[in-house]
């Protein structure tokens, strides 16, 4: 070897290396592939190990190295997917600039409060090639690519066809029904509440995130709500297991996903299991035809065949669509209903917190932190859906069906104006310093703009609800063995060490094997065995 070359390092291509792997698939031996192309066995060896990397790469001719995805870009874009879903929930669409800026200024942020990683900023342009590689990694559709602005002329000319529409297939007010999904920040207080202040002041803790989606539904008289779907990222918290809650009895339905978010599979659930069968009833009990028609937003469910997918039981609800970017101006949940329904909740709340440190030594920050939980929600959630008036859901239909609409109803925007006072004389009576404007505040905020920390928070929220799940359900496996089960299993294994220990000739291996088995498996259970046995001697004394 050439003195000048001594200790240089030889780097392949990319192009080279695909070759290799190509050729050891055709049945070219490692050995063979080091001889022609001049390299260690050893170096071939690394290349196969890799080798799904290195085959889906899509480089130029000649690039040397695989361009690898940092931590923060992995970061960014898990943070990015939650802020699209959020912007859905609000009834929003982003197009691909937008989406592509928040990337930007998401990773912008995470390379600021990442030490060393200042050089990242230059390397991600969010570029046309990443945002078709993030939509492929993250399943996101086309639709996120529309115009984003309120779609003024869309909507004026949907009301017209809409009140066609209705006319020409005779739909009653009371066959006519709304649905829309919503966030709720569940745990939250009003920003400016020492608690709130005491939360973002604490070393190490985060203020409380936690978030879940409602769907919720009504038809045009208002004398119909229908059962909530709740997404929540805990399939089974720690609070129904303690309290042997029944889902299925619950007065929402409840479903589970990582982003806390409604998919088409759920809605479809959600239409068979709960509104098909419910609305059936009530229009029999109204002695009304069978049909009646949903309308919805797009951006809920996709739109292609969703009418194809009801069950034949089902085929008398007609589905139709909002044009896109009209919910905020036409969707009737969008006209105060919700605002209502989160006003109504913040109410709940306040008076169940009230409650409790009046007849209780536990003071507001102790009951808030430590008890208030998922249950608890559940209770007001159904509480304020129960008391969003009749008036009200028929004031929603004023902008896309005025004809319908009586003139008492249009007064229910007033009943807003004391729900807010009563939210605020609680909170100032348990010593909250907070105003009017406090309280709206906090429901806009159910469907604001998130920093990048609170991206983080909820994704953090939603790791530790899913560890401790899974803890949770390991945990219940364990103590679900019975203990006379554990006792027959020692019995048995101990004629079977010692049937191996007599008939087996070689002795060391056979003690090393049982060791090593009685130290990693079986002491497993005789720990089990161990507390169940201090568990049965606390309880006689």
């Amino acid at each position: 070897m050439d003195k000048s070359s001594k200790g240089k390092r030889t780097v392949i291509t990319v192009e080279v290396k695909k070759q290799i792997i190509s050729k050891h698939e055709s049945g070219v031996r490692v050995s063979d592939l080091a001889m022609q192309f001049g390299m260690a066995k050893s170096t071939i060896c690394s290349m196969l190990k890799n080798k799904d990397a290195i085959k889906g790469a899509s480089v130029a001719k000649g690039v040397k190295t695989l361009k690898q995805r940092t931590q923060t870009m992995e970061e960014m874009e898990k943070l990015l997917l939650i802020w699209i879903t959020e912007k859905q929930l609000a009834g929003e669409r982003i197009t691909e600039s937008i989406i592509c800026e928040k990337a930007l200024h998401l990773h912008a942020q995470l390379v600021a409060n990442t030490p060393g990683a200042s050089a990242e900023i230059e390397s991600f342009k969010a570029s046309r090639g990443w945002f078709e590689k993030f939509k492929k990694r993250s399943g996101i559709h086309g639709k996120h690519a529309e115009a984003a602005s309120a779609n003024k002329l869309g909507a004026d000319q949907f009301v017209l066809e809409f009140k066609d529409y209705v006319v020409s297939l005779g739909f009653a007010p009371q066959q006519v029904f709304n649905c829309h999904e919503t966030g709720l920040f569940w745990k939250r207080m009003p920003r400016n509440t020492y608690i709130t202040k005491d939360e973002k002041a604490l070393p190490g803790h985060k203020p409380m995130k936690d978030r879940l989606t409602l769907l919720l539904c009504a038809n045009a008289s208002g004398d119909f709500k229908s059962k909530p779907l709740l997404v929540y990222h805990s399939e089974n918290p720690r609070i129904f297991k303690k309290n042997n809650v029944i889902k299925s009895k619950l007065h929402v339905m409840w479903r589970a996903n990582s982003k806390a978010r409604v998919t088409r599979q759920f809605f479809i659930e959600w239409v068979h299991e709960v509104f098909g069968p419910s609305v059936k009833k009530y229009l029999q009990d109204k002695n009304l035809p069978i049909k009646c028609l949903l309308l919805m937003d797009d951006a809920l469910s996709d739109p292609p065949g969703l009418q194809d997918e009801l069950m034949e039981e089902f085929a008398f609800i007609s589905v139709k669509f909002l044009p896109p970017n009209t919910a905020s101006l036409i969707q009737p949940m969008d006209q105060q209903v919700i605002s209502n329904f989160k006003k109504l909740y913040t109410k709940a709340v306040f008076q169940r917190c009230f409650e409790v440190t009046s007849d209780t030594e536990l003071t507001l920050k102790e009951f808030w932190k430590n008890h208030f939980n998922i249950l608890h929600c559940l209770h007001m959630i159904d509480k304020a859906w129960r008391d969003v008036s009749q008036k009200t859901l028929q004031a929603a239909w004023k902008k896309l069906w005025p004809d319908v609409v009586p003139e008492h109803a249009t007064e229910a925007v007033e009943e807003d104006v004391p729900l807010v006072e009563d939210i605020v004389f609680l909170g100032n009576s348990m010593g909250l310093e907070m105003s009017g404007a406090d309280v709206e505040e906090l429901v806009e905020e159910h469907g604001a703009e998130l920093t990048a920390e609170e991206l983080q928070n909820i994704l953090l929220e939603q790791q530790k609800a899913a560890a401790e799940e899974m803890s949770s359900e390991e945990e219940e496996s364990r103590e679900s063995v019975p203990t006379a089960k554990i006792k027959e299993m020692f019995a048995k294994w101990a004629e079977m060490q010692a049937f191996v220990e007599k008939y087996h000739p070689d002795k060391a291996a056979v003690s090393h094997a049982t060791n090593t088995f009685n130290d990693f498996a079986m002491s497993h259970f005789r720990q089990i065995l161990k507390l169940r046995q201090k568990s049965q001697v606390k309880l006689f004394w």
